[in-house]
């Protein structure tokens, strides 16, 4: 197929940002993509206002705002039967933040990535990544017919997230079980009865979660759940993991009641992980790491989707002016080590573990008495099983 200055593997938010900034500085750009958009994935889907500028500079930040959801100027805490909720400040820019859909948001990107002339694959996934004096060699393969595509490029950037193994060498081998691994649940509602600007924290023991609208008027959901939590919870309830998920989150988090008490669920609970907190290398045997393959944060912090692609600009920003030195492997190194300094697409708050226990000290008693009168969990038909 040929040669190009970069080669970007993932289009999620820290892939096409990537290949957008890259292209807009006359670089010819390939980005493979192992799944075709769109398609949904596990995420808060929160974007944060410190996120309106970059995107206005790409020229998306209309296209976001047309198609997100409310702007969230609250915050708000779900513990038990308790109910919390305050003001956010309000930010420099004046603009807040807003969520919308993962389908809906990488897909912009990735179009906005096209519109700049990169070259997509999709979907095809990166088999082989070799480095040699010159630049990578790159093997690729098509997800649906299985054809190879051999390529060349003067950088490869991996933006192919934590949670899929692989032979790449920037994919790490996926690590044995462990009870405290935290696993990640999602599904989006409709008619949920969530106030309009509201974010709030959901706690229950094991876990934690959120809520926020998004675009088309719905609520997104999403959760994570230490592991042993949920191989208990998947024996004693006898239901998908999901639900088993939820109905443990209504017993303990009764709050939650109003919010989701006739609500549907939109298609199936998606599932993924172990989430894996923790700042890793942004640069690994001539690879620059973007996104979560570089560092990831608690879901708490709902900052996932800012990393991902101020990561990307980070990147970007050090790349463009030293394109022609590309080729060499020591000016690889040396953009590498200054991307690292500059924060490499992670944040500190990527390896700052939480110091709570969510939820813990909710007593039995109580919650039982303020439970609603179905024991926490909404017949099957309410959720509109997927």
């Amino acid at each position: 197929m040929g040669s190009f200055d970069a080669l970007v593997i993932g289009g999620g938010p820290a892939g096409s940002m990537s290949a957008i900034l890259l292209a807009e500085a006359g670089w010819s750009v390939l980005l493979l993509e192992r799944k075709r958009f769109p398609r949904r994935k596990v995420c808060g889907e929160y974007l944060s206002p410190t996120n309106w500028p970059l995107l206005e500079a790409v020229g998306v930040s209309s296209r976001v705002r047309e198609a997100a959801g409310p702007p969230v100027h609250r915050v708000g805490l779900l513990w038990g039967v308790t109910r919390l909720s305050a003001e956010l400040p309000r930010p420099a820019s004046f603009v807040w933040g807003r969520a919308l859909g993962r389908e809906r948001l990488d897909t912009l990107l990735l179009e906005r990535a096209i519109e700049l002339g990169v070259t997509v694959r999709q979907p095809s996934s990166a088999r082989s990544v070799k480095g040699d004096g010159n630049g990578f060699a790159c093997r690729a393969e098509s997800e649906e017919t299985g054809e190879y595509l051999e390529v060349r490029a003067l950088v490869v950037i991996a933006a192919h997230g934590s949670w899929e193994s692989g032979g790449l060498p920037t994919q790490e081998p996926r690590p044995p079980p462990r009870p405290q691994d935290l696993l990640g649940f999602k599904a989006h509602f409709r008619e949920a009865d969530l106030q309009e600007g509201l974010m709030p924290l959901i706690c229950f023991p094991g876990g934690y979660g959120g809520m926020v609208h998004c675009d088309g008027g719905r609520a997104s959901m999403s959760l994570c759940i230490r592991r042993d939590f949920l191989s208990r919870l998947r024996r004693s309830s006898g239901h998908p993991a999901g639900d088993a998920v939820l109905e443990h989150v209504f017993e303990w988090c009764p709050a939650l009641w109003p919010i989701l008490s006739a609500a549907k669920r939109e298609g199936p609970w998606l599932s993924a992980g172990p989430i894996r907190p923790g700042i890793r290398p942004s640069f690994s045997r001539g690879i620059f790491l973007v996104g979560n393959a570089a560092g990831e944060a608690h879901p708490v912090v709902a900052e996932g989707i800012s990393m991902a692609m101020q990561g990307a600009w980070l990147l970007a920003q050090r790349l463009i002016p030293r394109k022609r030195e590309m080729g060499s492997p020591a000016a690889r190194r040396e953009v590498g080590t200054d991307y690292a300094a500059a924060g490499g697409g992670a944040s500190h708050a990527a390896s700052a573990p939480p110091r709570w226990r969510p939820g813990w000290r909710c007593g039995r008693r109580e919650r039982r008495r303020s439970c609603p009168s179905s024991g926490g969990s909404l017949p099957s038909s309410r959720w509109g099983r997927g």
